[in-house]
């Protein structure tokens, strides 16, 4: 019956046949140089058990998912923090409490740009104009040139105008704020894009070569898990056909 050739492994210490393990000579440079950073005293030369690569390989591949999750996690708070900061929070206009000046000047400049109040004030001037020039049932309070009217108007112009300017510039106020939550909606939108373009470059460039990397050390894995089924299998073989033959020897004497 053959020998087997037995090697110590470098990790835990124990005697295994080297069917049992690799050395490292035969195994990939980054795990390679993954085990080297982990243990200082190994060399290309040195024998590792199966046991212990497998617990290796598993160790690595957790840490390469805890870092993937870490970065995401990063990425979230960051944006998250971005987004709860008071530079992108948009203020709703139609919220603002007005005084109660704004509120008649706003009705005011309302009702003096309609077509009720041209309507009503063509009929107020026909009215005047036409009692003061008939003298319908003798009333002329305001003879031709309209002196009195002349200073009605002047008079309404003169109120009617700032009361506009009041309310035009409430409205260019409501213009800024609106101006000033939509510059904020499309920073907030542009900020969304960069984070969704740094999350797929993160993807791209660095999650997608881990999980083949992680997908080439499942297999390894499950090769070598293999691999150590069969040998089980083989000294299984062995140890029945030793008792075998032990039986056949003793029938025999």
């Amino acid at each position: 019956m053959a020998t087997k050739k037995n090697a110590t492994c470098v990790i835990c210490g124990k005697h295994y046949s080297i069917m049992e393990g690799f050395y490292l000579r035969s195994l990939g440079a980054d795990l390679v140089e993954q085990i080297e950073e982990q243990y200082k005293n190994v060399k290309p030369s040195s024998f590792i058990c199966l046991s212990d690569l497998q617990h290796i390989r598993l160790s690595n591949l957790e840490k390469t998912i805890n870092e993937d999750l870490e970065s995401n996690r990063k990425i979230n708070a960051n944006l998250e923090k971005n987004l709860n900061s008071n530079h992108y929070v948009v203020k709703n206009t139609n919220n603002m409490k007005l005084t109660k000046g704004q509120k008649i000047a706003d009705a005011l400049a309302k009702y003096a740009g309609s077509w009720g109040f041209i309507i009503a004030f063509c009929i107020f001037l026909f009215l005047w104009m036409s009692i003061n020039t008939l003298h319908i049932f003798g009333i002329h309070f305001d003879s031709y040139p309209f002196i009195l009217l002349n200073l009605f108007l002047s008079c309404l112009a003169a109120l009617q105008a700032p009361i506009i300017m009041m309310s035009q510039n409430r409205q260019a106020e409501r213009d800024r704020f609106d101006a000033e939550n939509d510059y904020k909606t499309n920073q907030k939108t542009e900020m969304e894009l960069r984070n969704l373009h740094k999350k797929v470059d993160q993807l791209n460039e660095v999650q997608w070569p881990h999980l083949l990397d992680i997908q080439k050390t499942e297999i390894e894995v499950l090769t070598e898990i293999e691999y150590e089924l069969q040998q089980m299998q083989i000294k299984q073989n062995e140890l029945i056909k030793a008792k075998q033959h032990q039986t056949r020897h003793r029938s025999r004497q």
